[in-house]
């Protein structure tokens, strides 16, 4: 059976063995129509094991079943396909499956195991949990996984996995809208609809180019800027400067605290540690550890509270114990979230982040099993790039803030933003190194 079928040039690899097979870029590029046009193609050549995945499944009709369906019927292969309620089936025994993996484990993903192909769709969705589980499940010799996505945040971990750090025999292109021979007048009324309307999100939309910052974002516009000004950087320590350290106190035990240093109007985060379930007096010895020329502790309105857990004692009479110069509640700047973060937007013009610090791809190890870092530490940006509004469904107008996991980084720079005029290198710390100077004899 002679089937003429076209598709993008870019798209040719497909039909060439690989390990992994990756198509990313943004709307209008034949991304999916042409994978799934190559995988039916080759199930009707030879019986194949088809394996159709997504990180959310909740139903068939959030799967790639339709899409297949309608490329059965383009393609003229209705008499080669049977299409089921939840699978399609060849004449010649081949299978295309279909599920979702946020719901698998290690074990029940078992039964997947012997398929030829696996295409993930929306990989851009997909977490470092369920490659974990998925990768050596499809083991087969020979077996390929092809990975279709419009990349979302440059930190999420399909991008990093397959696009940063591709691993060996992985073929990785860039598609867009230009590289269809296929994209007709009405995609292009919608794309260019879009430059002119919704130009903050037309290349992530249309170009394939990661955002700056998730859907709703907060500071989307912000760190935007900050990127484009090459404002994430080495960012080193200068011992001329003070380093304050400015925190936040969160829920569960945990919190975050940036060390800072003020050098005119540039504000530098040299780094940012997050932790749960640690002593202060631990996370004191860690960070005094660096031995900075050390400024003043900066703390929220909570931070001055007494805890049970302590005796009675507050955050700031702890830190004052252990010896840390801290600023008393009368100096600190205390507003409202929104004020807050409206002060925060024009403050993080003046803000330069430390690459390494600041926006690892991974939190750092700890040699102390007492000192417990979070996902979030040494990860700053990423809790500001997915700082969001709750949006109301029905008029989908922007709410409060979600408060999750992300919340406490975006307090601590909104903290550093609100007390960073009072944080002066005069400062006499607690730990300023001396000198002894001894009299001579006479």
């Amino acid at each position: 059976m002679i089937i003429a079928a076209q598709f993008p040039g870019k798209l040719r690899f497909l039909f060439r063995p690989a390990r992994y097979k990756v198509a990313r870029g943004g709307r209008g590029s034949a991304k999916s129509w042409s994978f799934a046009r190559a995988l039916l193609l080759m199930g009707a050549e030879r019986k194949l094991r088809i394996l159709c995945v997504r990180e959310v499944q909740l139903s068939i009709k959030q799967s790639v079943h339709k899409l297949l369906k309608d490329q059965i019927d383009l393609l003229g292969l209705s008499s080669e396909y049977q299409v089921l309620e939840t699978e399609i089936r060849g004449r010649n025994g081949t299978e295309f499956t279909f599920t979702g993996l946020s719901t698998l484990t290690v074990d029940t993903i078992k039964s997947f195991e012997g398929h030829d192909y696996c295409w993930v769709e929306e990989g851009q969705t997909i977490s470092q949990q369920s490659w974990r589980i998925l990768i050596p499940t499809i083991r087969k010799d020979g077996s390929e996984i092809w990975i279709s996505y419009n990349p979302a945040l440059e930190s999420d971990e399909t991008h990093q996995r397959f696009t940063v750090n591709p691993p060996p025999d992985c073929v990785n292109v860039e598609i867009n809208w230009r590289d269809n021979p296929f994209f007709n007048d009405v995609l292009d009324r919608e794309r260019r609809h879009c430059l002119a309307y919704d130009p903050d999100n037309y290349d992530n939309i249309w170009e394939g180019k990661c955002k700056p910052a998730v859907e709703g974002a907060i500071y989307f516009k912000e760190i935007r800027a900050i990127e484009a000004e090459g404002r994430i950087r080495s960012v080193p320590y200068d011992p001329m400067l003070r380093v304050h350290l400015v925190y936040d106190l969160g829920w569960d035990d945990s919190l975050g605290v940036s060390l800072v240093q003020r050098m005119a109007s540039e504000i530098r985060v040299i780094e940012y540690i997050e932790v749960s379930h640690t002593k202060l007096d631990v996370l004191s010895n860690e960070i005094k550890s660096r031995g900075y020329n050390w400024g003043r502790v900066w703390l929220p309105h909570d931070g001055f509270a007494g805890s049970l857990n302590s005796g009675g004692k507050s955050t700031y009479d702890i830190l004052k114990a252990l010896g840390w110069d801290c600023a008393s509640r009368e100096e600190i700047v205390e507003t409202n979230v929104e004020e807050g973060i409206r002060y925060t937007r024009l403050q993080l013009r003046r803000f330069y982040f430390d690459k390494d610090k600041t926006y690892a791809t991974e939190k750092p190890k700890s040699g102390n099993p007492d000192l417990k870092h979070t996902d979030r530490s040494h990860r700053l940006i990423e809790s500001a790039k997915r700082y969001r509004r709750h949006i109301n469904r029905q008029t989908e107008a922007a709410m409060t803030p979600v408060k999750d996991d992300n919340t406490h980084g975006a307090d601590n720079i909104r903290y550093i933003a609100l007390n960073s005029d009072k944080m002066h290198n005069s400062t006499i710390g607690a730990y300023t190194p001396t000198r002894t100077v001894r009299a001579r004899r006479a």
